[in-house]
């Protein structure tokens, strides 16, 4: 009879920094997969701290509770399936990224991690030791080499694991979303698989830590690239996979294979999850925001009944002179749609008690954008009073095209706690709109149907903070805006480029200016939902203060 191996991944979310918490849920699924008869049961890459913990691993007290935590998991889980587990390892000098293999009661194996990322979100050579590449360990009838995440991207690794007796490569990983990644990851995957001829276990962290989600989406190759496992992306989940030893070798024995969204709805449920574990991991419960009328804040708001339902979503109108009915209507029909409370305090007062009291310094000026942002600020004054007395997180509603141009209010509109579209340009946020208001998936705690009137989507955009006000007024089309923006932000491409691409150059120099002039704002704004490789934040680290142009 041929030997066979089940094997229990654990694609489940951790909380950084909640070791206890952390080392319940693997105790818990150490018990499923004992009750299933598995033989090993596979957590992902820092399982036991939460990914990234970044410079927090440094400090050696962080280090060694982490480690502590994998030993008492190891004396708790003595009896049953063995385990492999992310966490740190610290000792002689050096601080590894680590994969403690535990059995009998005992860690009696470590792998270390050998390539460091050091792009995007990732800065891990200035973290980490690069460890050795390690050979494979046995786990009953089958020698398992574990490349970890950055490990097995590249070639060298997971060849040297063939060449020293590997049967079966099991792959943990913290890989953050962006769009179209699930794609590079399975080729790359799949080219590790063709250069080993070996079955591969591609094994996904899942969950929110600040701007990342983490989408799990964990799944298994067989020789010559076949898919024989599909886990759910962006959900916790638990899976038995039981391999079979042929003539050939090793094999996975095909099972459920997951449907996988598509852009636009894998974007939308990051950014609801990311908001919901935000909230769940800093301890709110609630939250509040203004709602204009506008497309943005109607997004923002549907987020956030999605994520955490409408009993805990109050929206608030700050109407000042220059709010239209139109807009007080609009922002009335999406908070009845969505189900959640809308409070309405009024500006007016505030903004005379401002202007009256720096009348005597503006006397003999003409009123201009600063008479603007004072009602932007006096509703980000009034937003946060009510998140402070009721202890609601105040979300903040900026898009990708405001945030990068900085058409936006420094502790004003952008005063908030996070701000889930920050990775959305404009355009993606009307079509945003029109796909939530098609779409209701069970993870929803939204109601289904139009929740964002159409009116709302389609009306030209205006911040409405003077008379007859519109976006155009100040910027470019915003299908032409952004176009300049994925040009100069996400491909990095150069002035020339985008003006031989069909913009007029004094406009693209314009925008170019706006992006840099506006990094200070960045610098301060509210963490937000990474969606893409170029998101504003650990992606795209610019200097505050700078001169340089391109061109001059």
């Amino acid at each position: 009879m041929s030997a066979t191996f089940r094997l229990t991944l654990a694609q489940l979310n951790p909380t950084l920094g909640a070791f206890e918490e952390n080392a319940a849920k693997a105790r818990a699924a150490h018990a499923e997969a004992s009750a299933a008869g598995a033989d090993m049961l596979a957590l992902p890459e820092m399982f036991i701290t939460g990914y990234q913990p970044q410079d927090l691993v440094r400090r050696p007290a962080f280090a060694r509770q982490a480690m502590d935590a994998i030993d008492r998991l190891a004396a708790d889980c003595a009896d049953g399936p063995v385990i492999g587990i992310g966490g740190p390892f610290s000792g002689d000098g050096h601080l590894y990224n680590a994969y403690h293999i535990l059995e009998g009661g005992r860690v009696v194996a470590r792998i270390f991690k050998h390539i460091l990322p050091n792009s995007g979100v990732f800065d891990e050579k200035r973290i980490y030791d690069s460890g050795p590449i390690n050979g494979p360990y046995r786990v009953g009838p089958l020698r398992i080499g574990t490349p970890i995440c950055e490990d097995a991207w590249f070639e060298d690794v997971c060849e040297a694991l063939e060449e020293t007796g590997a049967e079966l490569l099991l792959v943990p990983n913290g890989s953050p979303y962006h769009r179209r990644k699930h794609d590079t990851r399975t080729g790359l995957m799949v080219a590790r698989v063709i250069e080993t001829g070996l079955p591969l276990v591609y094994l996904n962290l899942v969950g929110g830590q600040d701007d990342q989600m983490f989408d799990g989406g964990t799944f298994v190759l067989n020789p010559g690239g076949r898919l024989a496992v599909q886990m759910p992306p962006l959900e916790e989940a638990l899976t038995h996979v039981d391999f079979e030893q042929t003539a050939d070798g090793w094999r996975a024995v095909p099972g459920a294979l997951a449907p996988l969204p598509d852009a636009w709805e894998a974007d939308y449920r990051v950014m609801v999850e990311t908001l919901r574990d935000y909230l769940r991991k800093s301890g709110f419960d609630k939250v509040l925001l203004g709602l204009s009328g506008g497309v943005d804040s109607a997004l923002v708001a549907t987020i956030a009944v999605d994520a955490i339902g409408a009993e805990n979503v109050r929206c608030v109108m700050l109407p000042s002179e220059y709010t239209s009915p139109a807009s007080l209507e609009d922002a009335a029909a999406v908070a009845a749609a969505l189900g959640c409370r809308c409070d309405t305090v009024p500006i007016d007062k505030g903004r005379a008690a401002v202007t009256e009291t720096l009348a005597p310094l503006f006397a003999g000026r003409d009123e201009d954008v600063t008479e603007e942002n004072i009602q932007s600020r006096l509703r980000g004054l009034l937003l946060m009073a009510l998140s402070n007395k009721f202890g609601e997180m105040l979300l903040t509603t900026g898009n990708k095209s405001e945030v990068a141009v900085g058409y936006a209010t420094i502790y004003g509109d952008m005063a908030g706690g996070y701000n889930p579209i920050k990775d959305l340009y404009k355009t993606r946020v009307f079509e945003t709109c029109r796909w939530r208001n098609a779409n209701h998936r069970d993870w929803m705690k939204g109601p289904d149907g139009t929740v964002i009137p159409p009116r709302v989507i389609d009306k030209p955009p205006s911040a409405e903070l003077r008379a007859d006000q519109k976006d155009e007024d100040s910027l470019p089309p915003y299908d032409a805006l952004d176009r300049i923006l994925e040009m100069l932000v996400d491909e990095e491409r150069s002035v020339d480029e985008i003006v031989a691409a069909g913009f007029d150059r004094a406009t693209v120099k314009r925008i170019e200016h706006l992006v840099y002039i506006s990094e200070y704002k960045r610098f301060q704004a509210a963490p937000g939902t990474r969606l893409t490789e170029r998101a504003f934040w650990l992606d795209r680290r610019y200097p505050v203060v700078n001169r340089w142009r391109d061109g001059g």
